[in-house]
């Protein structure tokens, strides 16, 4: 009995034994497909990356239209959104339903940062466009009366630079400590009793014919029809520091600057294709930052 138990084990490690190889045996005779499987990966094209992007109208989304080709050819899908208004753009980075925007400065993002808790960081600068102040009821600054109202974005950062400006035009002074945080608050003297309409900076161009003068951002006088060169009365110095501090940028979410695609969309903004049309379209009005 125990010789016939001895036998049967035998006879079960054997058979395991030769299982055992012959599995081993068996990816060792398919192993030449794969560099075929490989290869034919290797052919197939490269899927398409989609890049969204909220932009203000004028002049962002045009610029952006312009490097949709220089994008395309990289595989890149560049889905440009407009918005109306300096919020939404950044709540859509923050959350994720978006993922670049292009329409801030940097002093207007750490102000939105600061105020709102969001994590957005600047990629690169890609053009400035100068603050404007423009007539309404009155034709010039001299022709300013007495108690007349002012047209002034609400936003901290652009409002203190519409007050600036017009401290620079001998309007009104203001506390050397105020900086880019100035507020009418600030303001130390006013001969001319200005009064100040704070509104949404895409509302101050929609109130011309209710205000003496207004202080416009760039792109806003420019959806509006105005040309800065021609219709402004007074003007930030292109070579100024207001040119640095308030050039417009790229913005993403925190982690996402290295992303590749975000990478050659800030290429494909930084090239003189966009110089070059920036230049030849915008008659001084944007001003190309690198």
């Amino acid at each position: 009995m125990k010789k016939k138990i001895l036998a049967l084990s035998l006879t079960l490690a054997l058979g395991l034994s030769l299982t055992a190889c012959g599995g081993n045996s068996a990816p060792a005779a398919s192993a030449p497909a794969a560099p075929a499987a490989s290869s034919a990966a290797s052919s197939a094209p490269a899927e398409t990356v989609v890049l969204n992007v909220a932009a203000s109208p004028t002049p962002h989304a045009e610029i952006l239209e312009q490097v949709k080709p220089i994008l395309a050819e990289q595989g890149i899908d560049l889905q440009i959104h407009e918005y109306g208004d300096y919020v939404i753009p950044n709540t859509a980075v923050e959350e994720g339903d978006e993922d670049v925007n292009y329409f801030q400065h940097q002093p207007y993002l750490d102000q939105f940062n600061a105020e709102n808790g969001t994590h957005l960081v600047s990629v690169a600068p890609i053009h400035y466009e100068p603050f404007g102040i423009y007539p309404c009821k009155s034709a010039s600054l001299e022709e300013l009366p007495n108690g007349a109202t002012v047209a002034v974005p609400n936003d901290a950062t652009n409002e203190a630079r519409a007050l600036q400006l017009l401290a620079a035009q001998g309007l009104i002074e203001i506390d050397a400590n105020a900086g880019l945080k100035a507020t009418p608050n600030d303001i130390t003297s006013n001969p001319r009793n200005l009064k100040f309409v704070e509104l949404e900076a895409a509302m101050v161009p929609q109130v011309t014919t209710e205000v003496d003068i207004a202080a416009i951002n760039g792109n806003y006088a420019l959806q509006a029809g105005f040309s800065s060169a021609a219709d402004a009365i007074a003007l930030e110095d292109p070579d100024s520091e207001a040119a640095k501090t308030f050039a417009n940028i790229i913005v993403v979410k925190e982690g996402n600057e290295n992303n590749p695609a975000v990478l050659a969309l800030v290429e494909a903004l930084q090239s003189d294709t966009v110089r070059d049309y920036i230049n030849s379209t915008y008659n001084n009005n944007v001003l190309p930052s690198f």
